[in-house]
């Protein structure tokens, strides 16, 4: 094969070229032939090659004529949603949610099953909730795995990506010592074995989804906080101002120490910020000081911190005590933030931060810009998250498309991870999936 002085091949060339063009028009809504040029810098005689290549493999499509200044129509092309499909799994702390994509990432069809008894985060019931998960969206949806890109999966904890025999979870506030998660959901048998699983930290997912198509997009540096019944967070740095396939670096942020002897956190240490901000901490506070719901017919996690908001409203003097002593905390842990990456941008996701944001948004932009210094604190915005609570769903689905960028629109396959994945034909047989009402992103 040819090789040019850069060490790229014409292979290479020919992949970077078909990104381009899939990137482009996915982010930036539909294009003629003639913008896409100078969009993606390429020559017209490229854009003309690589688009026909992409409109054979059923990947592009029509998508209606402009006028042009004083020329013939021009056609406009975008991606074609049913061209693949895509798999997101939330891996969460109250429950497991999957969720099947088209290749615009309109939704097909979703599952979630709770994880009971509560707090139960045993591995084999999550894999088993997983499997059966994949096969409900696949037959609610009436769809087959030919077309499917591959599973993403949202996790807590550390992950491994390059383990031998694929990835492994260290998720040490849930009991999981290295716990290969990939080579147990492949075992299951639930998908072929050209399908390929991506698995990676839930707070690096949320934060994907939020810089591609949500409250993080057009920014370069970011951080995007997922407060649950724990809190982390993902570092984003020089992103792209028109969004798109931007990664993220999970952060351990719960676990900083924010009080030195201080309560004990689930992970074993003492004074982490979980300890204090977390939901689950933030209900066993408002037990200790004699309110809340308990014993065995309390309500869930959720529930529960719905009726600690409700009491907060209704001026209960120990509810306001403990939501401002979290926002408190939570504008402390964001000023370490500020103050050691000064993002431009601190966006607040997951299902409590959603819940309890609103209320305590203020207060914790106030306690941010106290405790952090004055030059780092003037240049960010503190806001939420604008996907809702599938939003790590729809980040780990970006993992398997990611992935298909990369390759200039060809599927994965599983196994050891080089520089580029091995892939192998593009999906050039395609029909539309069923109609069904969902989310388009990805310009269309």
């Amino acid at each position: 094969m040819t090789t040019g002085r850069s060490g790229r091949t014409v292979r290479d060339l020919r992949r970077g070229n078909r990104s381009a063009v899939l990137q482009r028009l996915y982010f930036g809504g539909p294009m003629s032939r003639q913008e896409l040029g100078p969009a993606t810098g390429l020559s017209s005689g490229s854009v003309s090659n690589v688009v026909g290549e992409l409109v054979a493999d059923g990947l592009l499509e029509e998508a209606g004529v402009v006028d042009s200044d004083g020329g013939r129509p021009r056609t406009l092309l975008r991606v074609t949603p049913g061209s693949a499909h895509l798999i997101g799994v939330d891996v969460g702390e109250t429950r497991v949610r999957v969720e099947l994509f088209d290749l615009t990432l309109t939704e097909l069809a979703r599952t979630e099953q709770p994880l009971l008894p509560r707090g139960c985060y045993d591995v084999g019931p999550i894999v088993d909730h997983i499997r059966e998960g994949i096969a409900t969206v696949l037959a609610e949806a009436g769809v087959g795995t030919d077309r499917l890109l591959g599973v993403g999966v949202g996790v807590p904890g550390i992950v491994d990506r390059d383990a031998p025999g694929g990835a492994v979870v260290h998720g040490q506030t849930i009991g999981w010592d290295a716990v290969p998660l990939e080579r147990l959901l492949r075992s299951t048998g639930a998908l072929p074995a050209e399908v390929p699983y991506l698995i990676d930290n839930g707070a690096r997912t949320l934060g994907q989804a939020e810089m591609w198509f949500g409250a993080g997009r057009g920014a370069r540096d970011a951080v995007v906080v997922l407060f649950g019944s724990g809190v982390g967070a993902s570092l984003i740095t020089g992103g792209s101002p028109d969004g798109g396939t931007t990664e993220g670096t999970p952060l351990e942020w719960g676990h900083l120490t924010v009080s030195v002897r201080g309560r004990r956190c689930r992970c074993g240490a003492l004074g982490c910020l979980e300890a204090y901000t977390g939901a689950e901490s933030l209900l066993a506070r408002w037990t200790e000081r004699g309110g809340g719901p308990a014993g065995p017919a309390a309500p869930d996690e959720e529930e529960a911190l719905s009726e600690l908001l409700a009491a907060a409203q209704a001026a209960d003097p120990v509810a306001l005590e403990l939501l401002e002593e979290t926002a408190e905390y939570l504008g402390a842990g964001l000023s370490d933030l500020i103050n050691l990456f000064r993002p431009e941008r601190i966006l607040i996701g997951g299902w409590a931060g959603l819940l309890l944001g609103p209320h305590l948004l203020p207060s914790v932009r106030e306690h941010a810009t106290r405790y952090a210094l004055r030059h780092p604190a003037g240049r960010v915005t503190v806001g939420l998250g604008s996907l809702g609570a599938d939003a790590v769903t729809v980040g780990a689905a970006t993992l398997p498309l990611s992935a298909f960028f990369a390759t200039g629109g060809r599927r994965a396959t599983p196994g050891p991870r080089t520089e580029p994945p091995g892939w192998h034909a593009s999906l050039s047989t395609r029909t539309d999936p069923p109609a069904r009402a969902g989310r388009g992103r990805g310009g269309t």
